[in-house]
This record gives C-alpha cells, structure tokens and sequence, in this order.
C-alpha cells in the first residue's frame, strides 16, 4: 500500500487546555477509522521545528490521504503537508528500471 508522509503544525491560539489534545486525537482517530478504513498508521512522532507532528501512514491511493489531510485539518487548529513517499529498498529497485543512466538497466 502507498505510503504518505504528514507533517502537522498547530496553531498557538488553537490549544489553551493541553489536555484538549488528547480529545482531539480521539476524536481524529474515530473519523479516519470510519472514513479512511484501509488507513493503516505506521508511526506518529512529536518534532522540534518549523512543524509539530510528523506522522507516517499507509493509504489505499492519494484520495483516502488527502481525506486524512482534511480530517485533521477539519478541527480548525492545524495546517498539514502531505508527501507520498518510497521506502529507500523499493527506491533501489525503481533506480534499477530506469534505462541509459548510472546504475540502471543497460
């Protein structure tokens, strides 16, 4: 299944109550479960930089992660950017398709 990369940044003015983030990350969760059911999430990680969250995420096709996107984006309290992305091993093999360059077929 395609694999997608989102990274999340929150508003400062969104979240006054630090416990109201874990509302909101059930509540995400219950709506990218009845909406996105082939979702699988593979890892979620809290950075230190220009974003706030980076999450990394099976989806069936482009659609099913961009209804993730909105999903979270629909609590009004963060932008997101969504990347599709190739594990390095399945990269190696598309490297290896290509004709007429360094390291691909003659």
């Amino acid at each position: 299944m395609p694999l997608y990369v989102m990274l999340t940044k929150i508003s400062p003015y969104a979240v006054k109550n630090l416990e109201k983030l874990k509302e909101i990350e059930k509540e995400a969760e219950r709506l990218i479960e009845e909406n996105c059911p082939s979702v699988k999430w593979v890892m979620n990680l809290v950075v230190f930089g220009p974003y706030d969250y980076l999450d990394i995420f099976e989806a069936a096709n482009d659609e099913e992660a961009a209804k993730v996107a909105m999903i979270i984006r629909s609590f009004g309290h963060a932008t997101t950017e969504t990347w599709p992305a190739i594990q390095w091993k399945d990269f190696k093999e598309i490297i290896g398709t290509i004709k007429g360059v360094p390291g691909g077929k003659s």
